[in-house]
């Protein structure tokens, strides 16, 4: 089993730990059906989540075929990690993300961009929503990309400048008239595969007050890609007991 970090997968922009961020900050210049995705997810229930943890599940077929297994408490920034190292070693950790400087260079160079890419799979309506750096503009009706019929096309392109793991990224959210996504279009800002990655968001579940999609399906540059997020469950402000996804 490959690591996904050896073969240049999604890389988006880093981030520290994550807190409700103001609603004013995070609406500011935003067209309003950004607000509109993030509540239909969870975002107003996100401050009650005191962990998180899911599988992650990627495979591109013939190039690469892995799992990171993630526990994280968004309010702690602890994070825990089972998976495997770029020659295909056991790798369990746990580390603080707010002190990655004094983390070994495995975390810093595989684990955290790992945790990176997979926290934005989960998430990214969250993210779109917090990355104020990101610019977020509403197309309007569009024709989807994969098979028949339109939906509200939002864009979120961060900016070039702005550092991190691949600045310039642009993710296309193809949104249907219940705020949910349905269809996403990756394109990268940088020169690294996959360039394009068109993808179905389907197989929702919610695990507590947040809703995920756990079945990504579609072309990653031509070739067939499959990313499938397992096991996902929340626990909850003043409660010891896991919540799953159903």
């Amino acid at each position: 089993m490959k690591n996904l970090s050896r073969l240049n997968v999604i890389r988006v922009l880093a981030f520290s730990t994550l807190l409700i961020l103001p609603a004013t900050l995070a609406a500011q210049n935003r067209p309003p059906i950004l607000e509109k995705i993030a509540k239909t997810y969870g975002i107003d229930s996100w401050d009650k989540v005191d962990a998180i943890r899911y599988t992650w599940n990627g495979e591109i077929t013939g190039l690469f075929k892995a799992a990171h297994k993630w526990e994280w408490e968004p309010k702690t920034g602890k994070i825990s990690y089972e998976g495997t190292d770029k020659d295909g070693k056991p790798v369990k950790v746990t580390y603080d993300s707010s002190q990655l400087s004094s983390q070994s260079d495995q975390v810093k160079n595989e684990v955290e961009p790992a945790f990176v890419n997979d926290n934005y799979w989960l998430l990214f309506p969250f993210h779109a929503y917090w990355d104020t750096s990101a610019t977020v503009t509403d197309e309007g009706m569009k024709k989807v990309p994969i098979g028949a019929g339109s939906a509200d096309l939002v864009s979120v392109k961060y900016p070039a400048e702005a550092g991190g793991y691949t600045p310039g990224d642009t993710w296309e959210l193809y949104v249907g008239k219940d705020n949910r996504v349905q269809q996403m279009v990756y394109h990268r800002g940088g020169p690294k595969p996959p360039r394009l990655v068109t993808v179905t968001w389907a197989g929702y579940k919610k695990a507590g007050p947040l809703l995920v999609s756990t079945e990504h399906r579609g072309p990653a540059d031509g070739k067939p890609l499959h990313i499938f997020i397992s096991e996902v469950a929340v626990k909850l402000t003043g409660s010891d007991t896991w919540t799953k996804a159903q």
